[in-house]
């Protein structure tokens, strides 16, 4: 009995540290817009555990909205040829923190900056859910195709501390192809 109490008992602390991880502080949504190299992805969700083996680096340009929004324009490269695929970041009462309803599958994100220093890189968490499933999603950006391996680390620490197993975590293989599609 003991150890199903301490079980449960760490089972709690893990989701209490993993919902309360921090949004970068002092966010400055204007710096953030431009032109990300996706670097890395961890997740648990069946999605990426189905395209893990065919995922590669990806462009992507943040672009503001008249009403203070993120419009996230992402173009990878999908059988030889580049596709764009668009979603809309609601911005929410605290600055850093964005949600959306995905329009392929349905699932509701709940997106946050974790940390960014806007110039080289920047690390995000979304909290991902779909029905009863309740998946995570780590995402390292960054402004040129290489980061330092130091980012790596903290890219990989991260995903790690929030209850990725290390087999849920990428670096995303280099290419050429659609890389200046919209960078």
């Amino acid at each position: 009995m003991w150890a199903q109490l301490s079980a449960v008992l760490a089972l709690l602390c893990l989701l209490q540290v993993q919902a309360e991880l921090p949004v970068q502080a002092d966010f400055q949504q204007e710096q953030f817009t431009g032109s990300w190299y996706s670097i890395g992805l961890a997740s648990n969700s069946r999605w990426f555990k189905e395209k893990r083996q065919v995922i590669k680096m990806c462009t992507t340009v943040v672009s503001p909205t008249e009403d203070g929004n993120l419009d996230i324009a992402s173009t990878y490269p999908k059988l030889d040829q580049c596709e764009t695929k668009r979603t809309l970041f609601l911005r929410t009462e605290e600055p850093g923190r964005f949600t959306y309803t995905s329009p392929w599958s349905g699932s509701a994100h709940n997106i946050r900056v974790l940390e960014t220093n806007y110039d080289e890189y920047a690390l995000l968490g979304d909290t991902i859910t779909k029905g009863a499933d309740t998946f995570t999603m780590v995402t390292l950006y960054g402004r040129q195709k290489q980061l330092r391996p130091e980012l790596l680390a903290k890219f990989t620490q991260t995903a790690l501390n929030q209850g990725l197993a290390q087999e849920d975590i990428l670096v995303l293989p280099r290419t050429d192809l659609c890389m200046g599609e919209s960078v």
